[in-house]
């Protein structure tokens, strides 16, 4: 048969063209041929399966990294936003008019109680003080005098050559007199103070800042503020709370000491942690209605700096109105569940952690948060001391799923709650 008497199929494929030149028949040596393809294409198709089988074995279970749920000890900690306020403040006004002769600080040094800060021109008033005494002293004369007059009155009266009206002349005289003298009296009293004015002194310890007025000015009761002097030792902390949270502070803090149960520290500006302790001495009457807090304040120690300004003067830390961040802590640790920060997912529902339990699988934890830190984690509820917890492997894993558990590796050191 030629080739082109073949069927097209027979023609596009030598196989077929084949089994047509045999009468339609496969050669003995191509079934031999599809035997081994078979059982190539058997065991191809067992390695493939044997993976599989071996994911089901124990030894290739889901590796994770599990800690034990321990009570530890946590300081409490709760942050808030304050300023620092000047225990006692005093704003320098003038008290009479007349020219500032001498300023005698230095701005921004420390002053003492009592310490002179300017003196005012005091001849005028030196001179309205004598003439004053000058008065005073002549009414002075006067009511002796009238004094005198009354008595001899007085005397008259006993003979037949006294007159009831020459005494009460002489008494009307001498109350008159009396009366004057204590005006004038008062007048000198006055002029004293106006004098004592003329010096104006420091009311307290305490820094004093810029002066607003340099000699050869007049100053007067409206002149303003002349210098600002505010204490430096101890400052108040002045920061607002939450109705809400204030209300939870004091459940839990009044039962074991109040006020003596908390610690304040401060966190200032560049980061750093004040080196001294404060205590809580005041919470305000009245809630800030726009804001729903109350105020609360600590008093604070703020001692001096070893180091000194470039003028010699005294440093301290904490200057009156600084903004700086409050942490209230509890005096005494309180003992919670700890663990990893790491360890604590979330969905809509709830926080919650994956324990192994007892058959080796893992199995979701609802838990309540208490006040945690960026690696440790205190637990309120949903734990009990001794779960193992998977803190590393957590993407591999869901409820139910069995896992390979091995301690996990060790994490930094846990640190107070803040």
């Amino acid at each position: 048969m030629s080739p082109s008497a073949l069927p097209l199929k027979a023609r596009l494929w030598p196989v077929a063209a084949i089994r047509a030149k045999n009468g339609g028949t496969r050669p003995p040596q191509w079934r031999t041929l599809t035997q081994r393809v078979g059982r190539l294409a058997i065991a191809l198709a067992a390695a493939s399966l044997a993976p599989a089988a071996e994911a089901e074995t124990p030894n290739s279970l889901p590796s994770v990294g599990v800690v034990r749920a321990e009570l530890k000890p946590i300081t409490q900690t709760s942050q808030f936003l304050g300023r620092v306020q000047a225990v006692d403040k005093v704003e320098i006004v003038a008290r009479v008019t007349a020219f500032l002769e001498h300023v005698d600080f230095t701005d921004g040094a420390e002053v003492k109680k009592g310490d002179v800060l300017y003196r005012l021109e005091r001849g005028p008033f030196e001179a309205d003080l004598e003439a004053k005494t000058a008065v005073a002293q002549q009414f002075q004369a006067q009511l002796d005098n009238a004094n005198i007059q009354l008595d001899r009155a007085q005397k008259l009266l006993q003979t037949q050559s006294g007159a009831q009206a020459t005494v009460d002349t002489a008494l009307a005289t001498q109350r008159s007199y009396a009366a004057q003298l204590l005006g004038a009296q008062a007048n000198v009293k006055q002029s004293k103070i106006n004098l004592d004015y003329t010096i104006i002194s420091s009311p307290i310890d305490g820094k004093i800042g810029r002066t607003a007025m340099t000699p050869g000015n007049v100053v007067t009761p409206s002149s303003g503020i002349l210098v600002t002097v505010v204490s430096q030792d101890p400052m108040y902390v002045v920061f607002p709370v939450a109705v809400r949270t204030l209300i939870s502070l004091r459940q839990h803090y009044a039962p074991i000491g109040g006020f003596n149960a908390i610690v304040i520290r401060l966190g200032l500006p560049d980061g750093r942690i004040y080196d001294q302790q404060g205590k809580l001495d005041f919470v305000d009457n009245t809630v800030q209605t726009a804001t729903d807090t109350i105020l609360v304040r600590a008093v604070i120690p703020n001692p001096p700096l070893p180091v000194k300004s470039s003028a010699g003067g005294t440093l301290r830390e904490l200057t009156d109105t600084e903004f700086v961040s409050v942490f209230l802590e509890g005096v005494k640790p309180v003992e919670y569940l700890a663990v990893p920060r790491a360890a604590i997912l979330a969905d809509q529902q709830s926080d919650f952690v994956y324990v192994v339990d007892a058959d080796g699988k893992a199995q979701r934890r609802n838990v309540k948060l208490g006040q945690s830190t960026p690696t440790t984690a205190a637990i309120e509820s949903g734990l009990n001391a001794g779960d193992l917890v998977i803190v590393e492997g957590l993407q591999r894993v869901h409820p139910g799923l069995a896992v390979q558990a091995s301690p996990a590796t060790p994490g930094p050191q846990p640190e107070s709650s803040k």
